[in-house]
């Protein structure tokens, strides 16, 4: 029986992972990707830049598991606590109203969409890499 269920994490996890592709940005291709497309501002590129490193190390296919059960998703590590669902875990609520699988792709738009959210709420406050190595300072990134 312990096989059984084994196999059947397995197949899960490869299901959320089916057809995701990795990508890991560069600190300047992300800097001009969120300033072109996403119109962020100076001050808001070197911060979700600095987040995104000391969060996933700039990979969309980061995940991480927390000591409270709850999982932090991809780029900007959304957590499925509040703000993204998973099968199989309850969580006191989807603020993004996305599966936390659409975090993981090579396509940001959503968690772009998701992070803003999380920083309207939160601010930078929000992610512990972004308050142990970019709160003291920032990388201008403005050249990129």
């Amino acid at each position: 029986m312990k096989q059984f269920t084994v196999l059947i994490a397995i197949v899960a996890t490869l299901a959320v992972f089916q057809g995701t592709q990795a990508k890991t940005f560069s600190e300047c291709e992300l800097a001009r990707l969120l300033r072109t497309k996403y119109g962020f501002d100076k001050t808001k590129v070197n911060n979700f830049v600095c987040l995104a490193k000391a969060e996933s190390t700039l990979s969309t296919t980061a995940t991480h598991k927390n000591s409270n059960g709850s999982t932090d998703y991809g780029l900007f590590q959304i957590n499925n606590k509040y703000w993204c669902s998973t099968p199989g875990y309850k969580s006191a609520g989807n603020d993004c109203k996305i599966a936390c699988s659409a975090l993981l792709t090579d396509d940001i738009s959503q968690a772009v969409s998701c992070a803003n959210k999380v920083y309207a709420r939160h601010g930078y406050s929000a992610w512990n890499g972004w308050k142990a190595k970019c709160q003291s300072g920032l990388k201008d990134l403005s050249s990129c």
